[in-house]
């Protein structure tokens, strides 16, 4: 008989073990987020002249909101293929810090399986991913392909959708699609603080995340800005955690 959560005994710890669908239906919270999201960046793509199989293709390959409106920008300013490549990779050096970070998690499946999941891990999966954490010592592989492959058949479809009707939104901006990514962030962000009812430790984290960030980006780019504050902030919280 198929069991949608099977609990296991391992060194003394228990470990919920969740399945695929499990995984599909705690990725539903951020659906509305990818689709908004996914949108705008199908209409921005539209506006700096890419086709509707330009925009699909790139969501298939690149499958990152932020590279996808700075690849877009880009094009539409007749940027070069090495820029934007170059632009691309620095500004998506972030998800070596998320791998990093759920890593631990995954230690008893292969190198190969790690990889598949890796590439399939977003900033708003990983929020998913992290908040499970603070209560498992180990995350399920078939609950996070579930999640990881929900969010992105949805982001792919929502681009493409973007992208069909973008011929019709000439000026993204006066219908707020620019501020569509930091908006589900800002989002996340509220709701993993909620969850983890460390807000003391969360104000400080966010607060100095905030502060280098903005620093940094005043004396040099916004994407280094975006990498050091992401550095400092969680150095930052390990130090709390361990003084507390």
């Amino acid at each position: 008989m198929m069991q949608e959560n099977l609990q296991i005994q391992q060194h003394g710890v228990e470990i919920r073990e969740e399945s695929f669908l499990r995984g599909g239906k705690d990725c539903i919270p951020t659906l509305l987020g990818y689709l908004s999201i996914g949108f705008a960046a199908g209409v921005v793509g539209k506006t700096s002249g890419l086709s509707v199989a330009e925009i699909t293709l790139m969501s298939v390959l690149i499958y990152a909101g932020s590279a996808q409106f700075i690849a877009a920008g880009m094009i539409a300013a007749n940027g070069s293929a090495a820029a934007i490549v170059f632009t691309v990779f620095f500004v998506n050096l972030r998800h070596l810090l998320m791998s990093a970070a759920l890593s631990p998690y995954f230690r008893h499946l292969t190198p190969l399986k790690n990889m598949f999941i890796g590439s399939l891990l977003t900033d708003e999966t990983f929020g998913v991913a992290i908040s499970q954490t603070a209560s498992k010592k180990r995350i399920s592989e078939k609950w996070m392909y579930g999640l990881n492959i929900t969010a992105y058949l949805n982001w792919i479809a929502a681009t493409a959708a973007g992208g069909f009707f973008g011929q019709w939104i000439t000026n993204p901006e006066k219908l707020g699609l620019d501020f569509a990514l930091p908006a589900m962030f800002i989002g996340l962000l509220v709701l993993l603080m909620i969850g983890r009812r460390k807000i003391a430790v969360d104000v400080i984290v966010a607060s100095s995340a905030v502060i280098i960030g903005v620093g940094v980006s005043l004396v040099s780019s916004g994407s280094l800005g975006v990498i050091a504050a992401t550095i400092a902030a969680a150095t930052v919280g390990m130090v709390v955690e361990r003084w507390k």
